[in-house]
């Protein structure tokens, strides 16, 4: 039993000497400390970093600005949803934004069943006018108002 003792711990006689008081295990344990532990590496000092400057000229910027592209990207609209948004561009991103402010603003949506819109007058010009629409379909429904661009 011991020697299967022995052999899991490697031969570690600290880890299976009793504890006979408390001054001779705190000893143990530092005699075990100062064994086992290694010295610590000298901590490298942080180079400071350079401050970068209030105005970027254009020579020396690097960087091309990100384009936008899919759902960000501003595309003209049909003349329905131009008067809807209020603008002859729009982002498909920000067409769903405002129908779905004009849907909270109303009180649009089933009480039991949130997925579920009812169309007003304005709503039904844009969704082919139909008088309900699920949530799933606002995004179906308002592809055929962006016109594709190359």
């Amino acid at each position: 039993m011991a020697s299967s003792g022995i052999r899991a711990l490697r031969g570690c006689r600290a880890l299976l000497a009793p504890a006979k008081s408390s001054a001779s295990s705190a000893s143990a344990a530092e005699v075990i400390k100062t064994t086992t532990s290694k010295q610590p590496k000298p901590k490298a000092t942080a180079k400071p970093k350079p401050t970068k400057t209030a105005k970027a000229t254009p020579s020396t910027s690097t960087t091309v600005p990100k384009r936008a592209s899919g759902i960000q990207k501003v595309s003209p609209i049909s003349p329905q949803l131009q008067t809807f948004l209020g603008a002859p561009e729009a982002s498909r991103s920000d067409a769903v934004k405002q129908i779905w402010s004009y849907i909270k603003l109303h009180n649009l949506q089933n009480p039991a069943d949130k997925r579920e819109i009812y169309c007003d007058e304005k709503l039904k010009g844009l969704f082919d006018g139909k008088d309900k629409v699920g949530f799933l379909e606002i995004g179906k429904l308002l592809f055929r108002h962006f016109i594709k661009t190359e």
